[in-house]
């Protein structure tokens, strides 16, 4: 019985997810759906990238937390359209949560929609939200053990961005063996390296997700 549900669940999910998706490419907005565990770094990173496209793209950002609108205060205080989403427990993003929340933007004013979901490494990997593509912000203070826990979330998603690698000097992380786990989940993965505190890394990033926008 417990399956049946949840296949219903899915199957209702993923028909919102479609329609969202129809939604964002009439809009002619792409869309990415961030995930990471919680203090991995999402928001410093959305703010980084935002900086890198003044002038250059149109951003929004759908905030997605369990409780507070901190995040959503960073983002619009760079005068970005933003949308704060408190699920009030849910430990991810669905597609019925992102159908209400792109009623308050006007779609056809952006070039880029940045979904930053709930932190957890688990259920957001398992939800379509109308993305065109899922990407993963893992950082390396977390270890480097994280893509055969969570194998899912690598294998779901099309970029990896390894943030924090200002502080490797101070982890006993092996970022090549995260780099070889990673890829041997999902071989066409793209890695980035990144620290959003000093910007490394972090123009070769924009640039990539740019030219998919474009």
């Amino acid at each position: 019985m417990k399956i049946k549900v949840v296949t219903r669940i899915m199957e209702a999910n993923d028909r919102i997810a479609a329609e969202n998706k129809k939604f964002f490419n009439e809009a002619g907005v792409y869309v990415i759906n961030l995930m990471s565990a919680p203090g991995a770094g999402k928001t410093s990173l959305i703010e980084r990238t935002i900086k890198e496209y003044q002038g250059k793209l149109r951003v929004g950002v759908i905030e997605g937390d369990i409780a507070g609108t901190e995040d959503a205060q960073r983002i619009g205080g760079l005068g970005i359209p933003v949308i704060q989403i408190n699920t009030g427990g849910a430990c991810h993003l669905d597609a019925n949560m992102i159908n209400e929340a792109i009623v308050g933007l006007y779609l056809k004013d952006l070039d880029l929609l940045i979904i930053e979901n709930v932190g957890n490494l688990v259920c957001p990997a398992e939800f379509k939200v109308g993305e065109d593509m899922k990407v993963m912000l893992l950082s390396v203070t977390e270890g480097d053990d994280k893509p055969l826990k969570y194998p899912l979330m690598f294998q779901e998603s099309s970029a990896l961005v390894l943030n924090k690698i200002d502080l490797l000097p101070y982890t006993n992380v092996d970022i090549g063996k995260i780099k070889k786990n990673s890829l041997s989940l999902n071989p066409t993965l793209k890695i980035f390296e990144v620290s959003c505190k000093t910007g490394e890394g972090i123009g070769e990033w924009a640039e990539w997700l740019q030219s998919l926008v474009r």
